[in-house]
């Protein structure tokens, strides 16, 4: 049992590859497919009489009977499935089922075998973290999953010394937070100073040595959250906050302009403190100013014992407009009520 993607099927046809590469013999087939195959038989130009093709199946040395689901299936289809499983439970042949359902919402006849402890053997296939935050992971963009310590320039040739020098600090900076992630690194600046290439160099890294990263947009983290309040969410919103909470290395990009609303504020107040209080490594990007963000964050950010502030100073590498600008602050947006 287990939902879809979790591999069991994988796992099924495996057995039956298993057994086939053995000269064994087995017998797959998905539940929906063998009904079909089932129904065909009535027709007058079936060349298979259905008799012949339930016996088959009832009877096969064994049976691996994927996708089973009985929630909107005719009273015809239940009776034949009923029928196939009773079958081969009373007379003990080797079965295997895969199902997306429940075990409280199967059919009370098909629970009660599957209970029976001495002769059945039932998983419970969990939804992986992986899983369930794949569509967060900002990795999964190919931009993104390239870029790495080898690939940031950190000696860019359009900028001033002192503006090269505070470059080439934030790269070793961020490379021995990856070699030993360790408390919280946070790197504020402007749009395209590098910061983003860094915070995704040290995810690639971790996960170059096998060891787990997770990096999250924050804008995207807050959408995703908002979808599992949907009807239609497959995941719920408890179980993703958790996995996100608790993650070993969590990177958070472009961090502040999304707590505009108190519900965005305090969702990021409450994965801030708890990884604060837990001391789990963090990464964070920031175009912000520490003032512009809400106090209760902010303080946790520039504690001594657990957090590196630093402050990448160079103009965007993606074009040369800013250079011989002061850029020694992180641009600071005008928030309502504030004159410029």
């Amino acid at each position: 049992m287990g939902p879809t993607g979790c591999g069991k099927t994988h796992l099924v046809c495996a057995i039956a590859n298993y057994r086939l590469s053995s000269t064994q013999p087995v017998f797959y087939i998905r539940a929906a497919d063998l009904l079909d195959h089932l129904r065909s038989t009535f027709s007058p130009s079936s060349q298979t009489a259905y008799d012949e093709l339930f016996e088959q199946v009832s009877n096969a040395a064994l049976l691996i009977l994927d996708d089973l689901n009985t929630e909107n299936a005719t009273a015809w289809a239940k009776q034949k499935l009923d029928q196939l499983l009773d079958h081969r439970f009373n007379i003990e042949l080797p079965t295997v089922i895969t199902t997306n359902v429940p075990l409280e919402r199967l059919e009370e006849s098909l629970r009660s075998r599957l209970a029976d402890s001495q002769f059945c053997q039932m998983y419970v296939i969990e939804e992986s973290p992986v899983s369930a935050l794949k569509q967060l992971d900002g990795l999964e963009l190919e931009l993104l999953r390239n870029m790495t310590f080898e690939n940031f320039d950190s000696k860019r040739l359009n900028l001033l010394p002192q503006q090269r020098q505070n470059l080439e600090q934030a790269f070793h900076i961020a490379l021995n937070f990856a070699q030993s992630p360790q408390g919280w690194l946070v790197f504020q600046g402007g749009n395209g100073c590098g910061k983003t290439h860094l915070a995704c160099a040290i995810a690639n890294y971790r996960l170059q040595v096998g060891e787990p990263a997770l990096f999250i947009v924050v804008a995207d983290l807050l959408d995703y959250l908002r979808s599992t309040f949907s009807p239609d969410s497959k995941v719920s919103y408890d179980k993703v906050f958790e996995q996100v909470k608790k993650t070993p290395l969590l990177i958070l990009d472009d961090f502040g302009e999304q707590s505009t609303t108190p519900w965005a504020q305090e969702k990021l107040y409450q994965l801030i403190n708890y990884r604060y209080n837990a001391r789990l490594p963090t990464v964070i990007t920031t175009c912000f100013s520490l003032e512009e963000i809400e106090a209760r964050i902010s303080s946790r950010m520039v504690d001594p014992s657990l957090s590196l502030v630093f402050n990448i100073t160079v103009p965007d590498y993606r074009g040369d407009i800013n250079v011989g600008r002061d850029t020694r602050a992180p641009r600071r947006y005008l928030k309502r009520g504030r004159r410029p």
